[in-house]
């Protein structure tokens, strides 16, 4: 069954990042708005969604399967970064795209770990 958590929620997050594109289309040769927007998100969810289901009491395996792998897995997107990264190469817009992903990124995570932790477990 839990196959089919991922898999629907999958189905959700790859449509909400084909809306965030709907919105920003992407310009070749251009800053990759939707793909830095839905990664920058989905990493700040991540961070807090995981504080919150630690601090449930039942673990919530169904649950992480359903929002973390399937939700935001299909949500956030790794190889559309990499193409966009290598499109750009070394020019000024490749090196800020690749440093805001990165350092983005990883700061948006440890902000949804810290607003989670003050919700959900200090709170």
């Amino acid at each position: 069954m839990n196959w089919l958590w991922v898999a629907i929620g999958g189905a959700l997050g790859s449509v909400a990042r084909y809306g965030v594109w709907r919105l920003w289309p992407s310009v070749p040769g251009g800053f990759p708005v939707p793909t830095i927007t839905v990664n920058l998100l989905g990493s700040f969810a991540i961070g807090l969604i995981y504080i919150w289901i630690v601090a449930r009491a039942d673990g919530g395996d169904a649950l992480r399967l359903f929002l973390m792998t399937g939700v935001l897995g299909g949500f956030t997107t790794y190889s559309a970064f990499a193409l966009e990264s290598t499109l750009l190469g070394f020019s000024p817009t490749g090196i800020a795209y690749l440093l805001i992903t990165i350092v983005g990124c990883f700061a948006a995570a440890w902000a949804g770990r810290l607003v989670a932790t003050a919700l959900f477990v200090n709170g």
